[in-house]
């Protein structure tokens, strides 16, 4: 097709037809002629070259005639001038009246010679920009002259596709039925030889004749042209020689380029290709000096140097250009290597939380002025804080090579938020010296029973679960009322932990009247909580007083038996406590490693209330003993002498017994801060320090995270009918069955509406992806971090929607396992991918 014929029939005649009136504006004279041939009987063409009022008057009565001569299907107005923009050009142009009432050719970029010419030729496009680059109105037969698009026949027939870009993609990645058809004969060969020349400017130096040879090659030239493309500075003299491509090929390269990192058919590939050109060339040696590499990241140095970027915008607080890098590698090949999405992912919480830190700053002064001020700040702002702190905790604790790389950020983002926290921290302690402990008018811990579960048990037949969740802080209530109120009604409310902040007083306080009848008592060197005249040593002594009060209506058990017990509660039962310790004690012995263990115990909470829902259970409450403070960024010295004084010690955050305050402890009188029995005052350090050094897991003391605690309320609703099973895929790097990392990213995939009729479109399903070995045993888990929710190490996905989440195994697991998609509801297996390990040591 030559390029009148395509402007004629492509571009001006549909313009022409749709409006049945199309003024072509034409300064250049360029379409003067292919203006003119396309009048017919049923089209008319006023030529405005002659004369101007002649023109005029001619266009007025063809447009009158447009409505009345049935003959007459549309008129086309040629004007040798350049197209009226602005309402004062177009009020002077006497031929605006015609691209008003129809179209107007140019219209847009897209209308540009140029464009017009790479749309008719796309297999010609380098040619053509270099025609362009010499000769910005080159006439229609230099165009001509590139060919009609024909060429490459037996490259067409053997690979099955039309383009030339088509046919470039499929020679860098083909597919097995590709291969085997360039192998069967060679002549493809000169073809490509010529394709490669006419479209890239590659002139082949290898003489081999089969794909591997040619394709070695290729891949090297369009990757490292891409690269130079890319590069803002001079490329260095030892690369100067290296085979590149045109300026004018930079479009075609570019593409290629994109679709190879952005198939997921091609994205393996592309990866191996980019590290071994890299390798060959030796590129991150020889731009060592190189400080901009540009935007795109073709070989994973780069990858590497705008990570380093980021991290160096981090340390400036150039919080900007930080999300700009972020937001432009969001999608990077790269990142589907599980160590650097690690390394990205905790980028990315460190701006969040750095963010945030200067966020909640500028705020504090503006709600400090009360006690209720401050408790209202933190449950509804500054808890915000906290979980941004545990999740960029549990990035650095997801991060496998610890390296130094990222010491900088860790150090800063740790920094900031030990800022911000000290200074709430020091404000709330003011405020507590002042009003003391409960807040009048509040939800106290201790009458939480009283007030949710009591009530519901005095109607006969209520079924009611009471889950006793250890350290469950406020910010983890929150994310576990947004999972939970997408299948039940949730109520979420504030408590207000009982002092000291530790599991013995906390549990107990959650017991019957424990507001009316709960003391404290010295015993030898430990705190004994009663509860009137009842003693309760432990966790037997607890659940004692339910027994005795509430006779065969009452059970318990710890929540992990719940759920994997397969025995019925006897009908009897309409108050069943559910216990679980897992985050308290795995906090208080690992607490940096423990972190990404915390969405364990939520989601066992999910699956036991689905449970719950289906042997008749009609209400829940949740409600926890403490809170707790992560100390992370705990630094030598950071440690308080007790006052002087008699002390008891109480989890090295709090002491009771009498002394004397002093500039870095608080003392009170027991009474203020709502605590009753043998002790006349209690104590802790104004600041957020131990009395022991080396503490990173604080509860114990009063802190509004330790003290302020989450009560969810949950109605179950009627089971509803299940949705219909939707359906995953999983896969690893094209099927390969062989992991050579701790940190396999694994593609999901939701099936959409359109490949089966199972939901609707706008419903989105959750998963929890977890590796299990032979016997059952959990080894590897998603890492948290988007896609995957830190809190609750789930999965949310929409039909159609395939992503890649990265999983986290077991430093010590080795062997064959399976990946399993499963309901975070209940267990139930959506779908599997069997892989083993194979690391490289």
């Amino acid at each position: 097709m030559n390029i009148k014929y395509f402007i004629q029939n492509q571009i001006l005649l549909p313009r022409l037809k749709k409006s049945g009136v199309l003024a072509v504006y034409d300064p250049d004279h360029l379409y003067h002629e292919l203006c003119l041939e396309m009048a017919t009987e049923k089209i008319r063409v006023i030529d405005t070259s002659e004369s101007s009022i002649e023109s005029r008057e001619e266009a007025l009565k063809t447009l009158r005639s447009l409505g009345s001569d049935r003959g007459l299907e549309g008129m086309l107005v040629y004007v040798p001038a350049n197209a009226p923009l602005s309402n004062e050009e177009k009020q002077v142009d006497p031929f605006s009246l015609y691209s008003a009432c129809g179209n107007v050719f140019p219209d847009g970029a897209g209308d540009e010679y140029m464009h017009i010419c790479l749309k008719a030729k796309p297999d010609h496009s380098t040619e053509i920009r270099r025609i362009f680059k010499e000769n910005p109105l080159p006439n229609f037969a230099v165009i001509d002259a590139l060919g009609d698009g024909s060429g490459w026949p037996n490259l067409k027939v053997i690979l099955g596709v039309e383009s030339a870009s088509d046919i470039l993609f499929a020679l860098l990645a083909p597919s097995d039925r590709q291969k085997a058809s360039l192998k069967e004969n060679e002549t493809w060969v000169s073809e490509a030889r010529e394709l490669f020349e006419t479209c890239i400017g590659l002139k082949l130096i290898t003489r081999g004749k089969t794909w591997l040879s040619i394709g070695e090659e290729l891949w090297r030239f369009l990757l490292y042209s891409e690269f130079v493309f890319d590069l803002p500075e001079s490329l260095p003299d030892s690369l100067s020689n290296v085979p590149r491509a045109p300026e004018e090929a930079k479009h075609l390269v570019e593409d290629l380029c994109d679709r190879l990192r952005n198939d997921r058919r091609t994205q393996s590939v592309y990866i191996d290709r980019a590290e071994a050109i890299e390798r060959d060339l030796d590129l991150p040696a020889h731009c060592r000096s190189i400080k901009d590499l540009g935007v795109r990241d073709t070989f994973p140095f780069e990858e590497r140097s705008f990570l380093a970027q980021s991290i160096d915008a981090l340390r400036l607080d150039e919080t900007d250009r930080v999300r700009s890098i972020l937001e432009r590698h969001k999608h990077s090949v790269w990142i589907g290597k599980g160590e650097s999405q690690a390394q990205w992912g905790l980028i990315r919480s460190a701006l969040a939380l750095c963010e945030a830190c200067d966020d909640y700053a500028r705020q504090l002064p503006d709600h400090s002025g009360t006690l209720d001020d401050m408790i209202d700040f933190y449950i509804v702002r500054f808890r915000e804080v906290d979980r941004l702190q545990r999740e960029f905790e549990q990035s650095i604790a997801d991060l496998i090579d610890a390296h130094t790389i990222m010491d900088n950020v860790v150090e800063k983002t740790r920094n900031n938020y030990r800022k911000i926290a000290a200074k709430v921290h020091d404000l709330f302690i003011r405020h507590l010296e002042t009003n003391g402990w409960p807040p009048l008018g509040r939800l106290a811990n201790a009458d939480v029973f009283d007030t949710w579960i009591a009530p519901k048990l005095q109607e006969s037949g209520r079924k009611v679960a009471y889950l006793l969740i250890d350290a469950l802080r406020y910010e983890l209530g929150v994310a576990l009322e947004k999972q939970l109120s997408e299948d039940d009604s949730v109520e979420l409310n504030p408590a207000f932990a009982q002092l000291p902040t530790i599991t013995s007083v906390g549990m107990a306080s959650l017991l019957p009247e424990a507001g009316k009848t709960l003391t404290l008592a010295k015993d030898e060197n430990k705190i004994l909580p009663m509860l009137g005249t009842l003693k309760l040593a432990g966790v037997n002594q607890r659940m004692d007083v339910l027994r005795n009060k509430y006779g065969q209506r009452f059970a318990e058990m710890t929540l992990v038996n719940f759920i994997r017990s397969k025995k019925k509660l006897p009908e009897t039962v309409e108050l069943l406590v559910l216990r679980s310790v897992e985050i308290d004690s795995q906090l208080e012995t690992a607490p940096e490693a423990a972190l990404r263990l915390i969405h364990d115990t939520l989601k066992r909470i999910r699956v036991a209330i689905h449970k719950l829902k289906e042997i008749g259970f009609q209400d829940v409450i949740i409600a926890t003993d403490h809170g707790f403070f992560l100390n992370t960024h705990a630094e030598v010295g950071d440690v308080c002498a007790k006052p002087a004084g008699n002390w008891m010690i109480v989890h090295d955050r709090f002491a009771l017994g009498d002394g004397t305050a002093d500039t870095a402890n608080f003392v009170l009188s027991a009474e203020h801060l709502g605590i009753r029995g043998d002790f006349g005052q209690a104590s802790g350090p104004r600041g957020l320090v131990p009395y022991r050094a080396g503490e990173l897991y604080f509860h114990g003391g009063a802190s509004l995270q330790e003290c302020v605690v989450p009560v969810l309320s949950i109605k179950l609703e009627e089971r509803q009918t299940e949705p219909q099973k939707p359906k995953f895929n999983l896969s690893y790097k094209n099927e390969a069955k062989r992991i050579m990392t701790r940190l396999p990213v694994i593609d999901v995939e939701l099936v959409s509406k359109k490949q089966i009729e199972l939901f609707p479109q706008q419903v989105d399903f959750e998963l929890l992806l977890e590796a299990h070995d032979k016997k059952g045993n959990v080894v590897g888990e998603a890492k948290a971090g988007d896609p995957v929710n830190p809190a609750t190490g789930t999965i949310t996905m929409k039909p159609g929607e395939r992503i890649q989440v990265t999983l986290k195994m077991l430093l010590e697991f080795e062997g064959k396992f399976t990946v399993k998609a499963m309901n975070p509801k209940n267990f139930a297996l959506y779908c599997k991918l069997d892989l083993e390990t194979d690391y490289v040591v």
